[in-house]
């Protein structure tokens, strides 16, 4: 009977939580082989690029899409895979909300935000940036942004350089997380809080949620997933050239399914947090009360 009421508070609760943004958009579903194409065809899997004959017929399409992810499960170290980036940088600038909702208590957060930088009430902060190995059609999406959270040096000089790269929950703006990152930092561990692919400052300017990284466009999904991974992977070889021996991640929501790709593709993390977390993010998907609008397109 508790277990009962217990299930039943969770669920009306998370309906709530679910429900109470007003701009949820429900997009047609699309195979979007034009997001998958370039890997296959840079990768020595063009003969899986489907014709456009093939494309417009929906059952020949979705047997093709099939095969494609049969391909990319069977080749994954390929897919997940990458170049390493040679534009690092650091670079200062005053952190921004960039939020994901149209609710008045959060635009009036973050009009107030804008205000204390542009009266030099807060900090500057320091974000990490490179170029994504993974291009899309959206430059804003494809330069990295990653927020540094340096630790102060140790007092054992022998313990090894720590770090971990922070990955928040779908749908997070730029402050979600953050404060984790300081907690790390009290305990002489850096962190990296990385923004998702098509998340806060990465979002293209006609979205006002990041719906380009999980949506009924398979083969856009599909695109985010390996940037968001090839991401996490190059934000730890730019901690290594710093002296950084130690590495782990964590991930919430989307984000631990990012991350759980990522530590099961690079040897170097050591520790993993998942929260919120499934190693399938597509049953999530189905299953999922903040998802249901991308249900209700695959439908």
């Amino acid at each position: 009977m508790l277990k009962q009421k217990y299930a039943r508070w969770m669920y009306e609760w998370e309906t709530r939580l679910t429900t109470r943004d007003e701009n949820r958009v429900v997009r047609p579903l699309e195979w979007g082989f034009e997001s998958i194409a370039p890997f296959l065809r840079d990768h020595g899997f063009a003969d899986a690029v489907p014709s456009a004959e093939v494309e417009r017929d929906p059952a020949a399409a979705e047997a093709a899409m099939v095969r494609i992810n049969e391909l990319l499960i069977r080749n994954s170290d390929t897919f997940f895979g990458y170049k390493p980036p040679t534009d690092y940088r650091l670079e200062e600038r005053f952190p921004e909300l960039f939020p994901t909702n149209v609710r008045p208590e959060t635009l009036a957060q973050d009009a107030a935000l804008k205000q204390q930088a542009a009266e030099g009430k807060i900090p500057p902060a320091q974000f990490l940036r490179f170029t994504s190995a993974e291009r899309t059609p959206y430059p804003e999406n494809d330069l990295v942004n990653a927020r540094w959270y340096p630790a102060p040096a140790h007092k054992d000089p022998n313990r090894p350089k720590q770090a971990i790269v922070v990955m928040p929950q779908w749908n997070a703006d730029a402050f979600s997380h953050n404060s984790l990152c300081t907690i790390f930092n009290k305990m002489g561990i850096s962190a990296l809080r990385l923004s998702k692919p098509y998340h806060d400052i990465r979002r293209p300017v006609e979205l006002e949620r990041s719906d380009f990284a999980v949506s009924a466009n398979i083969g856009r999904t599909l695109s985010a997933c390996r940037q968001a991974v090839v991401d996490i992977r190059c934000c730890l070889d730019w901690l290594e050239e710093q002296g950084y021996e130690h590495f782990g991640v964590l991930g919430t929501s989307l984000g631990s399914c990012y991350a759980f790709l990522a530590s099961a593709h690079d040897r170097r993390l050591r520790v993993n947090a998942f929260n919120h977390a499934s190693t399938a993010f597509g049953d999530v998907v189905w299953a999922g009360q903040s998802t249901r609008h991308v249900k209700q397109a695959l439908s």
